[in-house]
């Protein structure tokens, strides 16, 4: 199916239409991210948010652009979002340089996102499930609450739980 025919029939509430545009588009986004934001895990922060604002707005979407396009802009406005609200953080300015330490910054950020995936599938479902929410997806806690099914105090003590015990695992590996 071309795009044009996938965009339309995703405007119109086709759910496999709109999946097909996103997975077509999904490697794109994230390389562009990466190279945006120069950390692994904070890309994918922003791809999932900008996909989820797509599915949200996919109605508003005019053809005008390619569908790749629009993503991309909306990942640019998300990643502004996130300079905007820490602007403490500092930014590598030349993401595109390859320079010995660039090279092994990556290297080493890449084997760190690796090591806490590996911590995080031996934490039980539920001190990982909060971590993911909160932290790789945003909720409040009382949303995660909701979520989960349980109290705004346990979501905050498995939570706590589950970095302590993230950290504890990254420095017992030397990762810290």
């Amino acid at each position: 199916m071309e795009e044009k025919e996938l965009i339309y029939k995703a405007k119109n509430g086709n759910k496999y239409a709109l999946n097909e545009l996103l997975s077509q588009n999904y490697n794109t986004l994230l390389g562009y991210c990466i190279k945006m934001t120069g950390k692994p895990m904070l890309a994918q922060d922003i791809v999932q948010e900008t996909m989820l604002k797509a599915i949200l707005n996919i109605k508003n979407f005019t053809p005008e652009v390619k569908f790749s396009t629009w993503l991309l802009k909306i990942a640019t406005n998300t990643f502004k979002d996130y300079l905007k609200k820490h602007k403490n953080i500092e930014l590598v300015e030349e993401i595109f340089s390859n320079t010995e330490e660039d090279v092994e910054e990556t290297a080493m950020t890449n084997i760190q996102y690796s090591e806490l995936m590996n911590i995080l599938m031996k934490l039980p479902y539920e001190k990982r499930a909060v971590f993911i929410l909160k932290h790789y997806y945003g909720y409040k806690y009382q949303e995660i609450a909701k979520i989960m099914d349980c109290s705004v105090g346990t979501v905050r003590s498995r939570l706590h739980n589950a970095i302590k015990e993230i950290m504890s695992e990254m420095g017992r590996r030397g990762i810290l």
